[in-house]
């Protein structure tokens, strides 16, 4: 039989006394002790080890069939376009080797898919830019400190062909582009270019008259007013009491200015600030036919004689200008207005109609004037300093291959107007998608493009922030919000 553990002990070491009970509580306290400190030390290596080769959790989700609902999740907001297709983001480039942007976001008859748009920053890296965008942090923040804007207002072609995979402009779409970022999303509010350059300037909707160029330059009667600013009545020249940027400008002791290409050419009108007398008909609102020459000066490119409060002033004469004094009115930053406005002639501004037979139209004919144009501003101290340069265009064709008349940013219903019947009630009415370049020293170079959705009312509340001015007609609509602080 063997021996207990007690009687081996006496066997071993003789008669030796037992541990003491006060004796053996100390000595179990000491290991449980050292047994925690141990499984604490050697405890945390084990589980961060395994986080450490915890492998990535992945989703698999099956792909649905393509819908052509909409999803009632989607986040576009109500009455914008249809976002973007999926596209693979070019690098802005000359090349046609390269990949170019895709036509299909031009198109507003085909239903697209939300994509993110991505571009290359001037370090090669990938930048993304969402239609979501406006809703990040960044959006909340205040805009920079710009004192100079430059706005040039091509005429009648759509995103495809002005900036797009059609484009024939590689001055606007390369170089141009590749120091700035480009609005892809950004909208025309109606067709004619009138209706859209009024709109810019004081928030108003078209009219009858200013949606057909003002065919006879006749003051707006003004019945009444109606919501968001709007004055009712037909006619396209706005009485007095309109407010306008330029007023605004003014009451802040801001400048602005307007180069109209071709006022200062040719005989007949002053030469400034022209415009038709009162209730006569502007031959240059007449619709070209086949083989005519457009004039050298076309009133409706120059919206800032379409208000009284403009024209009806002494210093629209020195305001409202030729194209030929921006040259020394950027010699120096006192000299450059804060607001300048560039409108070319008929044979520069992009309109696919050539001014005269045998000139060459369309974007290759707006190339001529931004490479003659553009750098001359770019070079300016008031860009350099603190500036900002827009391009855009009017409005896309109402009609032929390109025609587009999609609209965004809750296109409103404007009073002045018929009621939209048929596909046009359907298509939304607005004036198409044009796109816009932004150009800035507060904006990073790499030609960056932009999904999230603009508009001509967008562009005007945008410069009213920029000066602290308050928000004029549709420009304070809630749709219709400003650019976004994380463009820049």
């Amino acid at each position: 039989m063997s021996l207990d553990p007690l009687r081996r002990w006496e066997q071993s070491f003789g008669a030796l006394p037992l541990p003491s009970p006060p004796i053996w509580a100390v000595l179990v306290v000491a290991f449980l002790g050292f047994g925690m400190l141990l499984g604490r030390v050697t405890g945390h290596a084990a589980v961060d080890a395994l986080a450490s080769s915890r492998a990535p959790l992945k989703l698999v989700v099956a792909q649905q069939p393509a819908s052509t609902g909409t999803s009632p999740s989607s986040s576009t907001p109500s009455g914008s376009p249809p976002p973007a297709e999926a596209e693979a983001t070019p690098e802005p480039s000359s090349t046609p080797a390269e990949t170019t942007k895709s036509a299909a976001s031009t198109a507003p008859s085909k239903p697209a898919s939300k994509t993110t748009a991505t571009s290359e920053s001037a370090a090669g890296s990938k930048e993304s830019s969402s239609g979501s965008e406006g809703s990040s942090s960044k959006s909340a923040a205040k805009l920079p400190t710009i004192k100079h804007v430059f706005l040039v207002m091509l005429d009648d072609e759509p995103y495809a062909t002005a900036f797009g995979p059609a484009s024939q402009a590689k001055y606007l779409t390369g170089t141009l582009e590749k120091q700035g970022e480009l609005l892809l999303r950004y909208y025309a509010i109606a067709h004619e270019a009138l209706a859209n350059e009024v709109a810019l300037l004081s928030g108003q909707g078209p009219t009858e008259a200013t949606a057909a160029n003002c065919p006879t330059y006749s003051r707006i009667s003004q019945a009444s007013s109606a919501g968001e600013g709007q004055l009712l009545g037909d006619g396209c020249v706005y009485p007095p009491s309109a407010p306008t940027l330029m007023s605004q400008l003014e009451v802040k002791h801001h400048t602005w200015k307007a180069y109209v290409e071709g006022i200062d050419e040719g005989s007949g009108m002053p030469s400034a600030c022209a415009h038709p007398v009162s209730g006569a008909a502007d031959p240059s609102a007449a619709a070209l036919t086949g083989g005519a020459t457009a004039p050298g000066y076309q009133t409706w490119r120059n919206p800032f004689v379409y208000f009284s409060s403009v024209v009806e002033f002494p210093g629209c004469a020195s305001q409202d200008v030729g194209m030929s004094a921006l040259k020394s009115d950027l010699a120096s930053e006192k000299s450059t207005a804060n607001f300048s406005y560039l409108a070319p002639g008929a044979c520069d501004d992009g309109n696919p109609a050539p001014c005269a037979p045998g000139k060459a139209a369309g974007m290759p004919a707006a190339e001529t004037f931004l490479k003659r144009v553009i750098p001359e501003i770019l070079a300016s101290k008031a860009y350099k300093q603190n500036g900002l340069l827009a391009i855009t265009v009017d409005d896309a064709p109402a009609s032929g291959e390109y025609a587009d008349s999609s609209s965004c940013c809750g296109q409103p219903k404007f009073p002045n107007l018929p009621a939209p019947t048929g596909v046009a009630k359907v298509a939304g009415s607005g004036g198409g998608q044009v796109g816009l370049l932004l150009l800035s020293p507060f904006i990073k170079k790499g030609g960056r493009l932009v999904q999230e959705p603009y508009n001509h009312f967008s562009l005007l509340a945008t410069v009213e922030q920029l000066f602290g001015l308050s928000k004029l007609g549709y420009a304070g609509a809630a749709e219709a919000k400003p650019f976004s602080a994380s463009l820049f």
